[in-house]
């Protein structure tokens, strides 16, 4: 399991880099290098178990169930925004989110829990898709998530970390289909006996978030120093503030 920080604040700067929005199991298991990572939320959007996988979550046998956006005008859907590193991570995302996965990309407005808003690389499912599955109630999508098993794991996982991660991150925010989900999965691993930790594999890849608190006063007062101090001066006072994970 790794650890990395989770900031709660963006400067205009930090904007100018390009930025994905996770709402899916990139919030747990983003598979590629990032510089930093922010809690926020995209709007017009609610997040629907709709999505079939067959590789990652499931087969074509018995496929999975992911998470995809469908427009809601009056929505919102909380997750974390990633500024990229590096070249390989936009070749990785195009593999996993759109020729496996089924989904498309485009740009959105992202608002962070402090800063301006500013544009995030989203990739979403469409009903035009081979692998969507679409609407189903709540009970019929807990049993094929069950029953579903990918490359990447049980297809509980993916439900169980990501109700968690939601649940851990932000507290406040009803998100009623996951959690309506994620009891119906519960119940039916209590009901048929199954073995949850088995399910939930042995966390490979993923990252467990610590949040970052940016005290706003002192890191103007830092900027000033910045303007007022040469290079040598500033980087012997001033920690670098680059993201990095830690294996554990």
């Amino acid at each position: 399991m790794n650890i990395a920080e989770l900031e709660n604040e963006i400067f205009k700067e930090d904007t100018k880099a390009l930025w994905v929005f996770a709402y899916g199991s990139l919030c747990w298991r983003p598979g590629f290098d990032f510089n930093k990572a922010i809690t926020g939320f995209i709007k017009g959007y609610e997040r629907r178990f709709w999505q079939g996988n067959i590789i990652h979550r499931g087969t074509e046998e018995r496929p999975g169930r992911v998470a995809t956006l469908v427009e809601n005008m009056q929505g919102r859907v909380h997750g974390i925004a990633f500024e990229i590193s590096g070249d390989a991570a936009i070749p990785y995302l195009s593999r996993r989110e759109c020729k496996l996965g089924g989904y498309i990309s485009h740009f959105t407005t992202f608002y962070p829990a402090n800063g301006n808003p500013f544009n995030v690389l989203l990739y979403v499912a469409t009903s035009n898709n081979p692998h969507w599955l679409g609407h189903a109630e709540a009970k019929t999508i807990a049993r094929q998530v069950i029953n579903s098993k990918g490359t990447c794991g049980s297809n509980v996982e993916y439900v169980i970390r990501l109700a968690n991660f939601m649940r851990e991150h932000f507290s406040d925010v009803p998100d009623f289909h996951l959690f309506e989900l994620e009891k119906e999965v519960l119940d039916l691993i209590e009901n048929e006996r199954l073995c949850l930790k088995a399910l939930m594999g042995d966390g490979e890849g993923c990252i467990s978030f610590v949040k970052k608190n940016v005290d706003r006063t002192s890191t103007r007062q830092l900027q000033e120093d910045e303007g007022r101090l040469d290079n040598f001066q500033f980087s012997t006072r001033i920690q670098g503030t680059k993201l990095r994970c830690l294996n554990l």
